[in-house]
């Protein structure tokens, strides 16, 4: 397979890469690995990172700037953790680890990265860094070498190994354009309307389905008039009040929080593929996920209030695969914790 060649005539389309280009990409060895790709790997408009076989615990986090991950890496790091054993990340500690995807980026494309869904519901920060990075997440045009994750778990300890998935990439041709933004307000009508993390729970294995006793890990908030008081420092899954559909030829992100909308950040995974929520994907009555964290003073949410924006941008050809017909823990989704755990 081979990215499709334009007429002279005709630029070539600006926006996200749908899953075979990316597939193109990989044959081309612009994308490589340490070890053959997952069958599911490639997601209709992104692509799964997996971690490699070695972690370090950090003192700080940190951007590499005019040096490689791996030198800066060398002022931090307090110990190296073997992931081909697995290893566990605890809460309130800073891991960097490498990721077994590599870039060799061709002239024009670009990428961002963002945390998975199932990342996020489990109150896991994480961000890429790569080699003269001055930001996070960002990939620059043409970039060529590794890739690196930080790992901060706020709330819950995790267990990950070697091939866990953690965060997913876009790649982009040009400057994607921005077709449209829009609020997302949270429901807080329901008779649960949230769950709040429970401190102090144990561990969660991050490769481990359906796995785990949800009220071990989540405490369910109940009805309270349509309001709900957020404390400062807790974690919060609620749900959003509308539907949210993505197009066959878009992809969206969701936007960290504008300070002016409330003292909280709703933003840990942030892409939506194209086909989430759609009719033509089974998808009708998909609710999006927030996950919340208030800040230093406690907030009071109504329903309905915008608590998130989602900024909505082209994809240069439709996918062959849509969201959910890869299959998928989160089509048709409501209020929804992580896959790690059983229904409530």
């Amino acid at each position: 397979m081979s990215l499709k060649p334009v007429p002279a005539d005709q630029p070539e389309p600006q926006g996200i890469l749908p899953m075979q280009s990316l597939a193109a990409l990989v044959e081309q060895g612009a994308v490589m690995s340490t070890s053959a790709l997952d069958d599911n790997q490639i997601q209709p408009a992104s692509i799964d990172l997996r971690l490699g076989d070695r972690a370090w615990r950090v003192r700080a986090s940190y951007l590499p700037r005019a040096r490689t991950v791996a030198d800066r890496l060398r002022d931090v790091q307090m110990h190296e953790m073997d992931l081909t054993r697995g290893a566990v990340f605890e809460s309130g500690c800073v891991y960097i680890a490498e990721l077994k995807e590599s870039l060799n980026l061709p002239k024009g494309i670009s990428a961002r990265a963002n945390p998975k869904s199932s990342t996020g519901r489990v109150d896991v920060f994480v961000r890429l860094l790569t080699d003269y990075g001055v930001a996070f997440d960002d990939v620059a045009e043409g970039y060529s070498g590794p890739l690196y994750i930080e790992i901060a778990p706020q709330t819950f300890s995790v267990l990950a190994r070697s091939g866990t998935r953690l965060n997913q990439l876009r790649l982009k041709r040009g400057v994607s354009p921005k077709l449209r933004t829009s609020d997302c307000g949270v429901d807080l009508t329901g008779e649960l309307v949230g769950f709040r993390a429970r401190r102090h729970a144990g561990i969660i294995d991050l490769d481990h389905i359906d796995g785990h006793d949800p009220k071990k890990f989540w405490e369910p908030l109940w009805h309270a008039g349509g309001e709900l008081l957020l404390d400062p420092g807790e974690f919060y899954i609620l749900a959003s009040k509308t539907d949210v559909e993505i197009p066959a030829m878009e992809a969206a992100e969701m936007l960290p929080i504008d300070p002016g909308v409330g003292e909280f950040r709703v933003h840990y995974a942030g892409f939506f593929d194209p086909g989430f929520g759609t009719a033509e994907a089974a998808g009708t009555g998909s609710k999006g996920v927030l996950e919340v964290r208030c800040h230093e003073t406690p907030f009071l949410l109504e329903d309905g209030q915008t608590v998130a924006r989602l900024v909505y941008e082209p994809l240069t050809a439709r996918p062959d695969k849509l969201y959910g017909q890869l299959g998928s823990n989160y089509q048709r989704q409501g209020l929804k914790l992580s896959k790690h755990f059983r229904p409530w």
